[in-house]
């Protein structure tokens, strides 16, 4: 029998089609361009049911609401499909991908964001090459990870990244292997999967709630007041993008008292490095070690979008704040490789 894929379409470019202020979500319009498609009537492609998510979304829109949305639409759907597509905008995809991850508890069936960089509707896209090719991989290939598909190479979802705003090769995995790359013939790394859960075949959704959290960048030459005004309380939680392998200005006393006060009174504050390859080292020099006397904590070699996520999904789930800093900076779904 054939497979069965569910397609939760959230919105995206892949969808869209043009208007006098630019692309933007059609409802309807992405399932006549599919109907369209001889294609997708072929015997080596799988059965797909699309549900249509109203109202449909640039994905600079999207929020964590619309992260348990999907989550939750998969889990109501679960047990009917033997795998499932999550078509979303490319802006924020690798952010729902992260936070996907984090989500599924106990999932074991493939999970594919993809979207496009050119709608359907255009002559020449890179949308038809990414849905077809999700389709069949989430079909003929089980993998229990929550992935994102594009440019010929399936990423893990909380390890991705967008790199490239123009390129059909818009997204990248720097501090992990593919998971999988497509050409003429389709090449799984096996060896880079995670291994599927132990427990019964039984999908539970970790919810996300709101937490006020926040990303800080550093750059020479912050203001005193800047770094004050956004370490305030509030503020639960803070990925602190820092140089090479997690610096900062230590020099400057007013950051690092900032940082000690904020830490000290129950923020959680994780170190990720701006470069896009390599991992924090928070005792490779003394500028890392005194921000980690400060309170700050490493968050080694995972990407902002998987950091803030997962400082998201942390706050949900009812933790005391030991356990929440504990667990940052655990291995939870392969989205960091502790050193």
């Amino acid at each position: 029998m054939k497979k069965r894929i569910y397609i939760a379409y959230t919105g995206g470019t892949m969808g869209m089609q043009g208007t006098a202020n630019g692309y933007a979500p059609a409802p309807g319009f992405l399932e006549a361009q599919l109907a369209a498609l001889p294609e997708l009537r072929s015997e080596m492609v799988p059965e797909y049911d699309i549900h249509e998510y109203n109202p449909l979304l640039d994905s600079s829109n999207i929020t964590p609401a619309e992260w348990m949305t999907i989550a939750q639409d998969i889990a109501a759907h679960y047990d009917a499909y033997d795998g499932f597509i999550v078509l979303h905008g490319t802006d924020t995809m690798a952010y729902t991908a992260s936070a996907l991850a984090f989500m599924l508890q106990g999932l074991r069936k493939p999970v594919i964001l993809t979207g496009s960089q050119i709608p359907l509707f255009e002559v020449r896209n890179d949308a038809r090459e990414n849905l077809i090719t999700a389709l069949l991989l989430a079909a003929n290939y089980p993998i229990p990870e929550v992935c994102l598909y594009f440019g010929d190479m399936l990423l893990r979802g909380c390890r991705a990244v967008k790199l490239n705003a123009v390129g059909f090769d818009a997204f990248d995995s720097p501090n992990y292997p593919p998971l999988g790359t497509v050409g003429i013939e389709v090449a799984i790394n096996w060896k880079a999967l995670r291994p599927a859960p132990t427990m019964p075949d039984t999908l539970e959704v970790r919810p996300i709630a709101p937490a006020r959290l926040g990303v800080l960048r550093l750059f020479p030459g912050m203001s005193e007041a800047y770094v004050q005004a956004v370490l305030q309380a509030p503020l639960q939680g803070l990925v602190l993008e820092t140089y090479g392998v997690g610096n900062g200005p230590t020099g400057d006393l007013v950051f690092m008292d900032a940082l000690r006060e904020a830490s000290a009174r129950g923020m959680v504050i994780v170190d990720c490095t701006q470069c896009l390859k390599g991992s924090v080292n928070l005792h490779g020099y003394a500028t890392g070690s005194a921000l980690a006397e400060a309170g700050v904590l490493s968050g080694y070699d995972m990407t902002t979008e998987a950091a803030l996520t997962k400082l998201f999904y942390l706050f949900s789930q009812g933790y005391t704040l030991d356990k929440i800093r504990q667990l940052v900076q655990c291995d939870l779904r392969g989205e960091l490789t502790a050193s």
